[in-house]
């Protein structure tokens, strides 16, 4: 056993990133899950282009991620996180405020591009400091497991007052959010360094050849790309289960806060106990056990009511908590010098790709007709495969 890692206070900077990603997520969940019910309701759009223009989101955000990582190595994360903040602030007015089909199309692309730009600045930059704060004697995954705790607070409040808005209308929600991203705006201007010592900046070309070379990268990029597939069915199968047994969606709320419950109040603790015991391969390689092991309850106790999706949810939840940290704790150690921000949005580019077409997979095998165990254990062969992708040796840390 390893002696557990010294308490060191973390730095400013990055308890302002925490800060950053806990408001990121407030201001994006106070609008995003209310959006698929305003299209179809309010503006009258068919079901298909509901999902299409969800899915367009999607794909603005996690496919342009290795864009905004880019940029960061550039630029430095400044002026990048105040860029994708203030499309942030003006997708979401947009959005208040669109009524045809391309409007909104234009208002979810601008949101979605907004995150690509922040979003893997912050997580770069994260990243970076919680390998610095390891060599003054602290933990790097209980950084990143703070950026993980920040990040569900945020999802978990989020909705919340988007409810509350929504008791005005749907416009209130968008410009409640936007109002957000306006405090994130100024208070960055004001706090975030203009510099950061340590950080060096590259040019733009000549980092993808490197990267796409990288054996043990690409396959942590797929092994996190299975993982995420199965993490996504708390969005996909967990839904058709919980109607098949309590003939409505109503309990899906109640197990999505079971869920950032968990995290919130365990996160941390978790961390702690693995970080003393297990490198960040086998701490990985222990969550998508648990997340297997999630699927195959379900399989098997089809009878239980909602006892097993409520398993289902804790071990997903569980799993969750081992392996995002750990392989955000890993890509430093993969990524070229000054590259981090490019290594840290490919992983999130990659795996989104990996989701897309997976989830068309993973929806074709729930509604293939076959009996109801077989989608189950079938989903539960997604994260053994993923566990079969990660790279098989970590390098020394510095």
């Amino acid at each position: 056993m390893t002696t557990a890692p010294a308490r060191v206070r973390l730095p400013p900077l990055v308890r302002l990133l925490l800060l950053t990603q806990l408001a990121f997520n407030l201001g994006f969940f106070a609008v995003l899950p209310f959006l698929s019910q305003h299209l179809g309701q309010d503006i009258g759009m068919a079901g298909w282009l509901v999902g299409f223009v969800l899915g367009l989101r999607t794909f603005s955000q996690q496919g342009l991620f290795v864009v905004g990582g880019a940029l960061a190595d550039r630029y430095g994360i400044r002026p990048v996180v105040l860029a994708g903040c203030a499309l942030r602030i003006a997708g979401f007015a947009w959005l208040a405020f669109a009524e045809r089909t391309w409007t909104v199309i234009g208002a979810v692309l601008l949101i979605g591009f907004a995150a690509a730009l922040f979003s893997p600045a912050v997580e770069s930059e994260v990243a970076r400091q919680a390998v610095v704060h390891e060599r003054a004697g602290g933990s790097r995954t209980r950084v990143l497991a703070l950026l993980t705790v920040a990040g569900q607070a945020g999802a978990f409040v989020g909705p919340l007052l988007g409810a509350l808005l929504l008791s005005v209308d749907y416009r209130a929600v968008c410009l409640g959010g936007a109002g957000i991203f306006v405090l994130v705006l100024a208070g960055h201007a004001w706090l975030l360094p203009q510099h950061i010592p340590g950080r060096p900046r590259v040019r733009v070309r000549g980092g993808i050849g490197p990267l796409l070379r990288n054996r043990r990268f690409l396959a942590l990029c797929c092994a996190y790309g299975a993982y995420l597939l199965a993490y996504n069915q708390l969005y996909l199968a967990l839904p058709a289960e919980v109607e098949r047994v309590a003939g409505s969606q109503a309990p899906l709320a109640w197990l999505f806060a079971l869920s950032s419950l968990l995290v919130v109040t365990a996160q941390l603790p978790v961390t702690r106990w693995v970080g003393e015991r297990l490198a960040p391969r086998r701490s990985m390689g222990a969550g998508l056990l648990l997340i297997a092991g999630g699927f195959a309850l379900v399989a098997a106790w089809r009878t239980a009511g909602l006892l097993p999706a409520a398993g289902f949810v804790v071990l997903l939840t569980l799993g969750q908590m081992l392996v995002a940290p750990a392989a955000r704790a890993w890509v430093p150690d993969l990524a070229d010098e000054g590259r981090l921000g490019l290594y840290t949005g490919a992983l999130s580019s990659g795996s989104g790709l990996i989701v897309l077409v997976g989830s068309a997979a993973s929806g074709a095998l729930l509604n293939s007709g076959l009996p109801g165990a077989v989608p189950w254990l079938a989903l539960a062969a997604v994260p053994l495969a993923a566990l079969m992708l990660l790279p098989r040796r970590t390098e020394k840390r510095a």
